[in-house]
């Protein structure tokens, strides 16, 4: 072997750079012998749970991840799913937690860019984005200066590639204060033969290193992900990488057209870890090695060396593996795009990844182990001492409000449930002209050009739940994302997800994120929305407090005509109204019981997951034959904010008249978030059909009200219980945020 020109490291270097003692051991059990600086730092960046996952690899495994339309699950770039006629969505969601609490715009924005060169390094051309985004409440100057970046960052990067922003979710909870998220989603549209893979196959190929060149920053991003934010965080903004729109849509064209024409034996994207997870993870899944002389890459900063160049994280960065034959080939296309390529290395037969700089070996060791041999753990759970106490919730000591208009006013007005026009204006969701459902409804949809197809997507999470009861929570987050799907009249296909948890080191977070697993995976089956791939962004925590365990769930549906579109918003005067499912008397977790009595606890709503399946079913059947007129899921704030969102979207009035006869508090009635429940709008000529679909697919249904008027008046039991104009009701919902961020 050649001299390794790099001092050897100790295991003080390796802790530093966030390796266990253990795990040190265990590098230097694999290489027989001391790591110099970058081997060392190549085994902290791909062994970080960012990259290994070696917490939660375990737990993981209890998601299902194959089905009919699986084309490729878990392991890839992005995961992919057959919606017929030789066509495929590819999608995916991921995190930039840490970044986005440093450098809110940097951090949301190279997000946005990584997620999207995920989806295009499987062949697809990026056609949506979707977002999550978790903050602390919007009376802090420092909240709201977050929030600002966060949603700027997205706007300016997304807009720039020219893909629509057309749907997404905003929280604001305590939970989140020292620790934002921000998970991005992309989805793509490919067909079958164009589908790509991220492999180093073919000894002797040649690896091309595209697009801009190589910096410091970003330098150990990986690690950065996964540790805790502390008062040190903001002294590495080195690890937050800054992103460039423009050079990634010359990048992305560029690729595709590669692809296209089959000049591309594998390609992946340089996110975290940089060169070192790309190179390591084609060469592991092809199982070859591969030789890269970092002296060749291209760099934008003077005097770097190797371990700088092989742990950069600097943005708009693809690795190609062609045929020699074919390295002129890629580039003269990457010139066309304005783009450079350069030839860095090669594949080699004796699975090592070997660094050269200058000819001169810097670092070799096994591409296997970096990429899958990392430590794997078993944490152990254990129900949180404080668990049981919040689940707890006396209703006799709940008084019921007076004035039920007021308190739907109120619910309408916090940040949680008010419009979030101020973000989504900030997007462009309409840029190539497919976005047929826009961000606002239940479900954002495209049309799929040259055919009557349309694809709905939607993302979700209830945190409180989680927190309440992780594996209710779980399950909930997997219903809702898909009920909104169904919603619009589409079938819910699969499921990308992004689980934010704490540090799962501590018993009490690993209880939590397994338990959420449980459930999710249990609503998965049931539902038959197999998991293609996601993230795990864990140690979200501040000072040893972490935020709520937040499943965020990315789910994709198709629909066969987008003619039979549904949205949220009431039609036509005179439509019946159908409250379909049933409620109960659940105010635990409730936005009702948080706003009004000042208590973030009791048990989630329940789950009848059965129930679920027969209801989603029936929307999606009910839309194909044409007899809704409006749909929306009855989330946040119970039924008297269905109701009004619902007259807000369509500018109708509605009168309801509900029968409770003493069967349940009428704050629950209202306010209660129960499960499995949606408001539909009929035709009046629909209803008897309507009526007999939902008794054969077992859906308790029933007859509440009409659209009409321009109020939206409750009545139960014959008496008037909320009465609110619509002008009264749509300035409370719709100023809410723009008035609390000019502040």
């Amino acid at each position: 072997m050649h001299k390794l020109h790099l001092e050897l490291q100790s295991l003080d270097s390796a802790t530093a750079m966030g390796l266990k003692p253990q795990e040190y051991e265990k590098v230097i059990e694999i290489m027989g012998r001391v790591p110099n600086l970058v081997e060392l730092g190549m085994f902290a960046v791909m062994w970080s749970e960012h990259c290994s996952y070696k917490h939660s690899r375990r737990a993981l495994r209890q998601f299902p991840t194959t089905g009919a339309r699986v084309l490729q699950g878990p392991g890839e770039n992005a995961g992919v799913v057959d919606i017929g006629d030789d066509l495929a969505l590819v999608f995916k969601i991921e995190s930039h937690n840490h970044p986005s609490a440093i450098e809110p715009y940097q951090g949301a924005a190279t997000g946005v860019g990584g997620i999207v060169r995920d989806v295009f390094a499987m062949g697809a051309r990026p056609v949506a984005l979707l977002n999550s985004l978790r903050f602390g409440e919007l009376d802090s100057a420092h909240q709201r200066w977050l929030f600002s970046g966060v949603v700027a960052g997205i706007a300016g990067y997304g807009n720039c590639l020219g893909i629509p922003t057309v749907g997404g979710e905003v929280y604001f909870n305590q939970s989140y204060t020292g620790n934002c998220l921000v998970n991005a989603m992309c989805v793509g549209l490919i067909d079958h033969a164009s589908l790509a893979k991220g492999k180093a196959a073919g000894v002797g190929n040649r690896v091309i290193l595209i697009g801009a060149s190589t910096g410091r920053d970003g330098i150990h991003g990986a690690t950065f992900a996964s540790e805790e934010l502390s008062e040190q965080s903001a002294k590495k903004r080195p690890s937050v990488q800054v992103g460039d729109p423009f050079m990634e849509k010359l990048l992305l064209e560029a690729c595709l057209e590669l692809i296209k024409d089959k000049v591309i034996i594998g390609m992946q994207d340089l996110g975290a870890a940089g060169l070192t997870s790309s190179s390591s993870e084609m060469a592991a899944r092809a199982g070859t090695g591969l030789e890269l002389d970092v002296a060749r890459v291209p760099r934008r900063e003077s005097n770097m060396n190797p371990y700088e160049i092989m742990l950069s994280e600097s943005q708009e960065r693809m690795l190609l593996v062609v045929e020699p034959e074919k390295v002129s080939i890629v580039a003269e296309r990457c010139a066309k795009w304005g783009l450079t390529a350069t030839d860095v290395g090669q594949v080699t037969d004796d699975g090592l990844l070997r660094i050269l700089d200058d000819g001169e070996v810097a670092a070799e060791l096994s591409a296997a182990a970096l990429a899958s041999e990392g430590p794997v753990y078993s944490p152990v759970g254990a129900v949180p001492a404080w668990q049981e106490s919040v689940r707890c919730l006396d209703y006799s000591t709940i008084k019921e409000p007076q004035d039920l208009s007021e308190v739907l006013v109120a619910l309408l007005s916090t940040p949680n449930i008010a419009s979030k026009e101020w973000v989504y204006r900030q997007y462009d969701h309409m840029v190539r002209g497919d976005t047929v459902i826009l961000p606002g409804s239940d479900a954002a949809m495209l049309r799929i050009k040259g055919t009557q197809k349309g694809i709905a997507m939607s993302v979700d999470c209830n945190s409180r739940y989680v927190y309440l009861d992780p594996y209710t929570g779980g399950a909930i987050a997997v219903a809702e994302a898909a009920r909104n799907v169904a919603c619009s009249g589409a079938e819910p296909l699969a499921v990308t997800n992004c689980l934010n948890f704490g540090n799962p080191e501590k018993p009490e977070v690993f209880y939590q994120l397994n338990s959420a697993i449980q459930g999710m995976a249990a609503a998965c089956n049931a539902l038959n929305t197999p998991v293609t791939g996601g993230n795990v962004s864990l140690y979200n925590e501040t000072k040893g407090q972490a935020i709520y365990p937040t499943p965020t769930v990315g789910m994709v549906g198709l629909i066969e005509d987008i003619e039979k579109r549904v949205t949220q918003g009431f039609k036509n005067e005179g439509d019946t109204v159908y409250l379909l499912g049933t409620t109960h008397d659940e105010l635990g977790g409730s936005e009702y019981l948080k706003l009004r009595h000042g208590l973030e606890q009791g048990m989630p709503p329940q789950l009848n997951l059965q129930l679920e399946v027969h209801l989603q079913k029936l929307l999606v059947s009910a839309a194909k034959q044409g007899l809704l007129r409006s749909a929306h899921d009855c989330a946040e704030g119970g039924l008297a904010v269905t109701l009004s969102e619902s007259a807000i979207s369509g500018s109708k009035g509605v009168v309801i008249e509900l029968i409770n006869q003493g069967a349940l508090r009428l704050d629950s009635l209202l306010f209660g978030e129960s499960q499995s429940r949606v408001i539909v709008s009929v035709a009046p000529q629909d209803n008897a059909q309507f009526e007999l679909l939902c008794g054969g697919h077992n859906v308790p249904c029933q007859t509440v009200g009409k659209v009409q008027g321009r109020s939206v008046v409750v009545r139960v039991d014959g008496q008037e219980v909320i009465a609110k104009t619509l002008g009264e009701i749509q300035k409370a919902w719709r100023e809410a945020i723009p008035c609390l961020m000019s502040q």
